[in-house]
């Protein structure tokens, strides 16, 4: 029997990309090995979004060509669709797929793989991710994932749905939908759909637990969309909100679009609507021409917000965008900057989680060992808890016990809830 592993670097929709491969390599017999150092197939999708990912889809390479040198390696991604010559080059690797080619790795290598009965193996994650759109029409002035990924590209209603019907009978209990720019979904069909109206019918859909949205466009979040996220009784209060930068002269350098004020109004009425909700954002700091008055502005904003959370990235010049020509802040500076917005994202994220110690939750079991049990709830707080006989995906009641700066601990209560909506 062929084993493989899947390494996916970068956002959700690479990921989702390698639950849907890892799904049909299984559905043909091939058996999903959870170390790539013992795997006879490796499939690495990579991510380009800052150099920092380059440097550790290289790194990742060369160490798996070290390790296991017989594999069959496949590089894919937004890296190589940058760089395709380059990966060309690389000496030992099976085969090289751009992203615009990448629909083709499953049918091109099953013809080459003797596969025997379908055994299952592990299960890629826990929760099941969906992909339904790809790419981006917008041009911000830092980022390279338009050039990788192309215009919005939405898939069909129909296609999508019955995709998570068969997730569902598979006994996956939270679906999460993900893509480039899942606000802009529907638009470019025909006729045009909505986010809206794709979540209005994956809610009616029999036998689904939760929905989790990946990362959300304040720039594109009619105020119908906002309503029903936050009385939504199936989709997880967990907002990932793109942001960037406190300061408004920033984001229209960025060409974002998009007024702080205008973010503010958006986390406020959600934190009014669910005061359970997790809020999170993506920040660059360093951006060029970020002043220190810019990034006071931010600190003060994201101190005095309702967000949860931050995602951090120092500024990466990426080739081919606008912003990579202009003057750029020192490295030192861009650290410095990074490393105060972390720790007030810890410190804002501590305070958060404090506020459930004692109260009982529900979370889906999304990784097991002897020692103890990984738990995600539904307001995305990672809980710590004894071992349990049930299987990762499904759904248990937490006690939150103890919470620290590191960590949130806390004790299944048995039995699982029977039927449980999560």
């Amino acid at each position: 029997m062929i084993s493989f592993y899947i390494q996916s670097f970068g956002c959700r929709v690479n990921q989702a990309e390698a639950f849907a491969w890892t799904t049909e390599l299984q559905e043909n017999g091939l058996y999903y090995e959870r170390d790539y150092f013992k795997s006879e197939l490796v499939i690495v999708n990579s991510c380009t979004v800052t150099s920092r990912a380059d440097r550790d889809v290289r790194k990742f390479v060369r160490r798996l060509l070290r390790l296991n040198p017989r594999a069959r390696i496949i590089v894919t991604g937004c890296y190589v669709e940058r760089a395709l010559q380059e990966w060309q080059k690389w000496p030992r690797l099976w085969r090289v797929y751009s992203n615009h080619h990448k629909q083709r790795i499953i049918p091109d290598i099953l013809p080459s793989l003797k596969a025997a009965e379908v055994q299952k193996g592990g299960n890629y994650r826990a929760r099941a991710l969906v992909k339904i759109q790809d790419g981006c029409n917008y041009a911000c002035t830092f980022c390279i994932v338009p050039q990788v990924r192309g215009k919005s590209l939405s898939f069909k209603k129909e296609k999508i749905l019955t995709q998570i019907r068969k997730l569902l009978s598979q006994g996956f209990r939270e679906i999460v939908l993900t893509g480039i720019h899942i606000c802009y979904y529907g638009l470019d069909l025909y006729p045009p759909s909505s986010l809206l109206e794709l979540l209005k019918e994956v809610e009616r859909l029999e036998g689904l637990g939760r929905i989790r949205l990946s990362s959300l466009d304040p720039r594109l979040l009619p105020s119908p969309l906002i309503e029903h996220l936050a009385h939504s009784e199936k989709i997880c209060p967990h907002f990932h909100l793109s942001l960037q930068s406190g300061s408004d002269r920033i984001l229209a350098r960025m060409g974002r679009k998009i007024k702080v004020e205008n973010y503010q109004e958006i986390i406020f009425y959600l934190r009014q609507k669910l005061p359970q909700a997790s809020l999170g954002a993506d920040i660059i700091a360093g951006f060029p021409g970020e002043s220190e008055e810019d990034f006071v502005q931010t600190c003060h904003f994201l101190e005095n917000s309702a967000l949860t959370y931050f995602h951090v990235f120092s500024y990466s010049p990426r080739p081919g965008t606008p912003a990579a020509s202009w003057p750029q802040i020192s490295e030192r500076r861009k650290k410095e900057r990074t490393d105060y917005l972390r720790r007030l994202s810890a410190k804002k994220n501590f305070e958060f989680r404090c506020l459930f110690l004692g109260e009982e939750l529900d979370g889906v079991i999304i990784k097991k060992s002897k020692e103890e049990t990984h738990l995600l709830t539904s307001n995305y707080i990672k809980v710590l808890a004894q071992p349990c006989p049930q299987p990762e995906g499904e759904v248990v009641r937490v006690k939150i016990t103890d919470v620290n700066f590191r960590q949130t601990r806390g004790k299944i209560i048995f039995p699982a809830i029977s039927g449980s909506s999560y």
